[in-house]
């Protein structure tokens, strides 16, 4: 079977966020007829929205998964493993930009553009949704302007130009960096051997 290259966005700031990301990432390993292919170093990073909460951590997985008979058909199976998984780990409904025990987002599809509506399996457990919100952007809508997102992913495809995209994902990273500072992530932990190891 045809697979695809995806991209998702992992974040995490209830308990014990590394051991809940590192758990994550052996749960997207296990999905059905996936490869990782690799994780970004482990940020810490500013919460954004919200700041009276705890700082997040933030990483990025390459995983190869079955492309499915079509784009749209193939990502919305995997959004609904996705947040299968966030519900599977415990997390909760709260307001948006709040604190979160597993956020996980699909940030690219293999060089599909997609703007389909999401099944109710598939809906954020955001308390409050945006405008939009039903529906599944592939590359994600907000990624090209968030740093904790941007400074994972550069760590994986720096080269990257997502579809739709005037710059690659290391250019937007730069340009994020310049406006939102150095201290806005921090680099804390790298993966190794199925675990974090302290940087």
């Amino acid at each position: 079977m045809a697979q695809v290259r995806t991209y998702i966005g992992l974040g995490a700031n209830v308990g014990d966020a590394e051991d809940t990301l590192a758990a994550a990432i052996h749960s997207l390993e296990a999905l059905p007829g996936a490869t990782l292919r690799g994780i970004s170093r482990l940020y810490a990073t500013a919460p954004v929205g919200l700041p009276d909460q705890p700082e997040f951590r933030n990483g990025v997985a390459a995983v190869d998964l079955p492309a499915g008979p079509d784009p749209e058909t193939g990502a919305v199976a995997l959004l609904i493993a996705l947040k299968g998984l966030e519900r599977a780990f415990g997390r909760r409904r709260r307001r948006r930009w709040g604190p979160r025990e597993l956020d996980l987002d699909l940030l690219a599809f293999g060089d599909a553009r997609i703007r389909v509506e999401r099944p109710p399996e598939g809906v954020s457990l955001a308390a409050t949704q945006p405008e939009g919100v039903s529906l599944l952007v592939v590359p994600h809508p907000e990624a090209s302007q968030r740093l904790f997102v941007l400074a994972p992913w550069a760590d994986l495809a720096p080269d990257l130009v997502p579809p739709g995209w005037s710059e690659s994902v290391d250019e937007a990273r730069t340009r994020r960096r310049r406006i939102e500072g150095p201290g806005a992530v921090r680099p804390v932990a790298r993966w190794h051997e199925g675990a974090w190891q302290p940087t």
